[in-house]
């Protein structure tokens, strides 16, 4: 199979999470989180983000979260007390569910539909932190140039947080049958070329649009920083898991895999 350009990838990844949206509405997790978000000091962010944020400092801050899905991570920025939350995503199915989430809410966060790569020039050293959480990176076919645009939305001193899947973890095929025999290359380039819907969880997967999955070594997203004029402040790597239900069985193992880790980066000042 031929692989696509970036901004074939691009746009075929952007048709499947639109169509993914439905999937995600209408469900006990969808009406739980309809019925949450009434509350103020709503936060769906687990402990182990909830304390980097607050280690770097949210409280009066301008907050962007880029590919931000359906908006509950940006709601719960306030929780933490954030000044504004501007939150980033090029689906708009996603987004109309931000919107929905937003209008119970007391708070007031301003959704905007875009690729990151195609960011608006409003977006552009405008933050104080800038917040990537769980299963962004997998998207992008280019991550040096993916941290670019991250770093573009920053004010000099500001901070990029991130959370993400440990890229090790793709190495492995959860539904093989030894799940801990290495399935596939570290230092892969091809993307994965999925055929069913992204789907999170716990639900059941149906055939769906054409996506693609790109794998980034840890240390191609640290030079991809450096090179965007971040300085690296902390990265950290943890035994638990934050993706997906399916890969709960590699936590806890008696030679125990990273899984997950937390990077923040700081964008120099000319």
């Amino acid at each position: 199979m031929d692989m696509p350009s970036a901004q074939q990838a691009i746009a075929s990844n952007k048709d499947a999470w639109d169509a993914s949206a439905r999937l995600h509405k209408d469900t006990p997790t969808w009406k739980a989180l309809l019925g949450a978000v009434v509350n103020p000091r709503f936060s769906c962010l687990d402990p182990t983000i909830t304390a980097l944020l607050q280690a770097v400092g949210v409280e009066g801050k301008d907050v962007v979260q880029l590919c931000c899905n359906n908006g509950r991570e940006s709601l719960s920025l306030f929780g933490l007390g954030a000044r504004s939350v501007v939150g980033v995503d090029q689906s708009r199915a996603f987004l109309q569910q931000a919107e929905e989430l937003a209008a119970v809410s007391p708070h007031c966060p301003e959704f905007i539909e875009t690729d990151i790569h195609q960011l608006p020039e409003r977006l552009h050293e405008r933050f104080d932190v800038a917040l990537v959480t769980i299963g962004v990176l997998g998207w992008m076919p280019d991550v040096a140039l993916f941290m670019r645009h991250v770093a573009s939305t920053l004010k000099p001193g500001g901070t990029l947080v991130m959370y993400e899947t440990h890229p090790f973890l793709e190495v492995f095929d959860p539904r093989a049958s030894d799940p801990l025999r290495p399935a596939s290359a570290y230092f892969q380039r091809e993307p994965f070329v999925l055929q069913e819907s992204i789907v999170y969880e716990g639900l059941a997967e149906t055939t769906g649009p054409t996506s693609y999955w790109f794998v980034h070594t840890l240390g191609s997203l640290v030079n991809g920083a450096i090179a965007a004029g971040l300085q690296i402040g902390h990265l950290q790597e943890y035994p638990h898991c934050n993706r997906e239900e399916l890969y709960d069985q590699y936590e806890d193992q008696p030679a125990q895999l990273p899984l997950c880790f937390t990077l923040t980066a700081t964008k120099r000042c000319v």
